[in-house]
């Protein structure tokens, strides 16, 4: 029986995080679930909404949403999870039924508001709770959870609910394209998508991965999981020496981009984790155009990936485990949110 109260861990101002006591949810549909997260990482989104570099007004909302948990109650019509099962939730809301949810394209789901995630209601203008918290609903059960293998732990489950995923999809589908082709990933602002990225690509294949950062942590990083580190303060004018068929943006800065964007060789493709800026003077667009080059930048897809995601960690192709820096208790969220980890996982207290 779940209690007509929880705590939650709510954003209130930047650099301002407290744990509040709110209403719990409700099943209030046949289609519905809610879950109990027990594991829980920091997005590399996350560090900066906490700590004020991507500012948020100062209205109150659930923050976290990488989220791995338990299955707690159910409603009637769902047949794909039942109480104690665990489970990955992804990040996004998707019903699972609509024209995007049907191609895959679950960031896009026509049925709830644009950009509708958990612990993001600034995104969205709905708050859908947040994984910091004794419990979430989960609107379209059968359509978003998916079931966590043995061999995949709650940690490593909560980052394939976003990060890990987002990582793996800028090189998956180029690298089935090219098979083996070298890869460069420009590191930076997001912080984990950067390394495993590195990681997806080295178990997909690529005759070589190189990995450029200003930050020697996780340069040092990048090359324990078998990139080529290089040290790079990107700039606009950052000389490029070497150009590459697939290159992954993960700066999240325009100096970074205007780098990646330079350094894909005639006719490769250049995947953006993020948008630096909503107008960026400088893109290097004609020399795009002569070389033909592509440029996809988007969020992931979370639920879209997440099977193929475990499946190569269930396996030990990619030990994701390798890209977490820190394992802390609920109860410390308060006081390391805004740590400088890479990533940090919370688990619950009692686990």
């Amino acid at each position: 029986m779940i209690d007509s109260s929880m705590q939650q861990f709510t954003f209130v101002a930047a650099n301002k995080l407290e744990w509040r006591e709110v209403t719990a949810p409700k099943i209030e549909s046949a289609g519905q679930a809610i879950v109990r997260p027990l594991a829980v990482t920091r997005c590399d989104l996350d560090l900066y909404v906490a700590n004020g570099t991507v500012p948020m007004k100062d209205k109150p909302f659930a923050f976290g949403h990488e989220i791995a948990g338990e299955v707690v109650e159910i409603g009637d019509d769902v047949t794909r999870v039942i109480p104690s099962d665990k489970v990955v939730v992804p990040f996004q809301i998707n019903c699972g039924t609509c024209e995007f949810c049907q191609q895959g394209y679950t960031n896009a789901c026509s049925s709830v508001p644009r950009f509708s995630a958990y612990g993001l209601a600034q995104s969205s203008g709905r708050d859908w709770g947040g994984g910091l918290s004794d419990f979430v609903l989960v609107p379209y059960a059968d359509a978003m959870l998916v079931k966590i293998p043995q061999a995949v732990s709650l940690p490593v489950a909560a980052s394939i609910s976003d990060n890990a995923s987002d990582g793996y999809r800028t090189v998956a589908r180029p690298l089935k394209e090219r098979p083996g082709s070298p890869v460069l990933i420009v590191g930076g602002m997001a912080q984990s998508v950067g390394l495993f990225a590195v990681q997806a690509a080295v178990a997909l294949g690529a005759s070589k991965v190189t990995y450029t950062d200003f930050g020697s942590e996780r340069l040092a990083h990048a090359k324990s999981l078998g990139a080529e580190a290089i040290e790079v303060q990107y700039g606009s004018d950052t000389p490029v020496t070497e150009q590459f068929p697939i290159v992954v943006d993960a700066s999240s800065l325009r100096e970074g981009l205007i780098y990646a964007l330079r350094s894909t060789q005639a006719y490769g493709i250049c995947t953006g984790v993020s948008a630096p800026g909503r107008l960026i003077n400088g893109l290097p667009v004609a020399e795009m155009y002569m070389k033909g080059i592509t440029y996809e930048v988007s969020r992931v897809h979370a639920r879209a990936k997440i099977e193929a995601v475990l499946d190569c960690s269930q396996c030990g192709k990619i030990k994701h485990l390798d890209v977490i820096t820190r394992i802390l208790p609920f109860s410390e969220a308060q006081q390391s949110i805004t740590d400088p980890d890479t990533k940090i996982v919370f688990v619950r207290d009692e686990q």
